[in-house]
């Protein structure tokens, strides 16, 4: 009967990870990745659009990004968002595309990264020990109103503790893994 129950804690805590690691991709470690330009909004006739839905990004090589926007009147756009955001990238404008170059990461910047990248972690782990709070609350309310036995709430915050733990352990790894590629020269 509970196990139904913790389906729900267990998604909300998966969808918690998903998103630390789409934070994670959004981090660049010195190779061109399209995703950190996924939180880059470009103001295209008035409204905020992703760049994805306005232009064809490519990779070239190992360092570069090329951006085609599909309306070359966006061009402009597409520049003044890069230039604005936290990238640290300025484009090039050949005049109906955009290429992003990808610098070599000095260490102090690596460092600073995995700063990044902790915090983002440690983020995700505390939304992961709000949701198992959540959930022991919403079982001890079961407990009071007789719904559930003393023994059933002992079990559930015993494997609610213990869903916690595997989740944070898979941030832990997803943590490491991501320090070892923004570490690797």
């Amino acid at each position: 009967m509970l196990k139904d129950e913790y389906k729900v804690y267990e998604d909300k805590m998966r969808k918690s990870i998903e998103s630390v690691s789409a934070d994670f991709a959004a981090v660049r470690a010195g190779r061109a990745n399209a995703a950190v330009l996924d939180r880059i909004m470009v103001d295209y006739y008035g409204a905020p659009t992703p760049i994805q839905q306005i232009a064809s990004i490519s990779s070239p090589d190992a360092r570069t990004l090329l951006i085609s926007p599909w309306d070359k009147s966006s061009l402009r756009a597409i520049e003044r968002a890069i230039q604005n955001s936290d990238l640290g990238i300025h484009p090039q404008n050949d005049g109906t595309s955009l290429r992003l170059a990808f610098p070599q990461l000095t260490e102090e910047r690596r460092k600073e990264l995995v700063k990044q990248i902790r915090k983002y972690a440690e983020g995700g782990k505390v939304a992961i020990r709000n949701i198992r709070r959540d959930a022991v609350d919403y079982f001890k309310k079961q407990e009071k109103k007789s719904e559930i036995t003393e023994d059933d709430l002992k079990e559930a915050e015993k494997d609610l503790q213990k869903l916690t733990d595997d989740h944070c352990k898979q941030l832990d790894e997803l943590l490491a893994k991501k320090e070892k590629e923004l570490m690797a020269v």
